[in-house]
């Protein structure tokens, strides 16, 4: 059994009291999880650490960045390794999206700074300098479906302007981000520019939010919690980026190539369970395809390898809202059922002949389970796909009219015959209950950095 540290100012430390880490491939405990209440010497060592780390000039940070980047590719398989015994996702998942995604955060921001410009406005009679500084220390908090991805895209970024960090990992799965500091400390990070720290979102993450020595926040999780996460952070005046909840529509026209689009629809529909918030989780059909489509989207979901589900509590959830669709009047296509074995395993679900304003098609499942819905005409794929709270992702799947049916989707994100496709210069963020804020590229960069103005009159 593992037991997961804290680390706090270059030192690993265990709490008084700990709770079981459970895997959901056989409900096995894996790993004990210090249960931390405050962070009060964490923000101490990170706030001592941050002036000479922000004091070192960007190529030295990017340096730094792609240290982690290359220690984390030597052990990518036990990252792996953890990260699959960690939320039960198959190992190809967790080597291809998670661990290389991981390395690749790292070796990109590392690269990207080292690109960054100084930016310079010149008037007739003066020459402005945009200085951008360090935030100072900034909390990240990440969710559980793609631990180490997840937090990598953030702490990345971080570090890259010059912030110490305190970290904190989902509860349910913090076996990769305590690897991470393991090895940030076997290459020497200077201690306390990244503390990890381990607990209950209501109790480690509250106090992070509320720290007032914290002046930023960036959090990955559910809506529900987002908004206490706003609650807490906005009067303080922290600056706040939140990734939140989805409920993504994946559009297929009647002119998709079906050859690309039912393996990209399968893959976008069930990839970690269905557990990605970007997920295509409504599938919208043209009627004149759509038998077609579906005879050979259910014969491509046969051949499908998933995982469990992260818990037995999410998988109880799930099934709730699978059992609310036949009361729906759902049509189970296939799927539906609790696997009989050890472990939080759902077959994956796919269900038809519901409303498109319905709960189940309109609420946050995050499971393997999605709702089949049939239009008509282009004006009526857009409303369904624009009916919901959420407007994270999509994707569009079309041979002539894809981007334009794209520029109407009200969502943060979207996709056109392809899914999951990143550049990670672009923007990443949603709009409406899906979230605030943007992180990639330049728009991590201004995250974590205040951006100053200083204007020079000539001589």
């Amino acid at each position: 059994m593992i037991q997961v540290e804290n680390l706090v100012g270059g030192e690993f430390i265990v709490t008084a009291e700990c709770f079981d880490d459970i895997s959901p491939l056989d409900n096995s405990i894996v790993a004990q999880i210090p249960r931390t209440k405050n962070v009060d010497n964490a923000v101490l060592a990170a706030t001592q650490a941050q002036p000479s780390w922000g004091g070192l000039d960007m190529d030295e940070r990017c340096d730094w960045l792609d240290k982690i980047a290359d220690i984390l590719e030597k052990n990518i398989e036990e990252v792996a390794r953890l990260e699959s015994l960690d939320t039960g996702k198959p190992h190809h998942v967790s080597m291809g999206v998670d661990a290389n995604r991981s390395v690749n955060n790292f070796r990109f921001f590392a690269n990207f700074g080292r690109s960054i410009k100084s930016e310079t406005f010149e008037m007739e009679d003066a020459t402005n300098y945009v200085l951008r500084k360090p935030v100072g220390v900034v909390g990240l908090i990440s969710p559980w479906n793609l631990p180490l991805y997840l937090l990598s895209w953030k702490i990345a970024p971080a570090l890259l302007m010059g912030n110490t960090v305190i970290a904190k990992p989902s509860e349910i799965t913090p076996l990769t981000a305590h690897y991470l500091g393991k090895l940030c400390t076997e290459i020497g990070l200077p201690n306390g520019v990244l503390n990890i720290v381990n607990g209950y979102g209501p109790e480690v993450g509250q106090a992070i939010v509320e720290h007032t020595g914290i002046k930023a926040i960036s959090f990955t999780g559910g809506t529900a919690t987002g908004k206490i996460v706003a609650a807490t952070a906005a009067p303080m005046f922290k600056k706040l980026s939140l990734e939140l909840g989805g409920k993504n529509a994946t559009i297929v026209m009647e002119d998709a190539d079906l050859d690309i689009a039912v393996p990209g629809v399968v893959r976008a529909s069930f990839l970690n369970s269905g557990q990605i918030c970007l997920c295509g989780s409504r599938v919208l059909i043209h009627s004149s395809i759509y038998d077609d489509f579906m005879s050979r989207y259910l014969e491509e979901l046969n051949e499908l390898e998933i995982g469990p589900v992260i818990n037995v509590e999410h998988r109880n959830k799930v099934m709730s809202y699978i059992e609310l669709a036949k009361k729906e009047g759902g049509q189970i296509l296939a799927g539906g059922n609790v696997l009989d074995k050890p472990g939080a395993w759902i077959e994956p679900t796919v269900i038809a002949g519901l409303p498109h304003t319905s709960r189940t098609a309109t609420e946050e499942i995050f499971g393997p389970v999605v709702t089949i819905h049939k239009f008509e005409n282009d004006a009526e794929a857009i409303e369904m796909a624009n009916c919901t709270n959420y407007g994270l992702a999509g994707s569009v799947w079309s041979k002539s009219k894809g981007r334009e049916i794209a520029e109407q989707i009200d969502s943060g994100m979207v996709w056109v015959n392809t899914w999951l496709h990143r550049d990670l210069r672009v923007p990443f963020g949603g709009i409406k209950d899906s979230g605030v804020g943007r992180e990639g590229g330049m728009w991590s960069v201004g995250f974590f950095s205040e951006a100053i103005n200083i204007c020079v009159m000539e001589d």
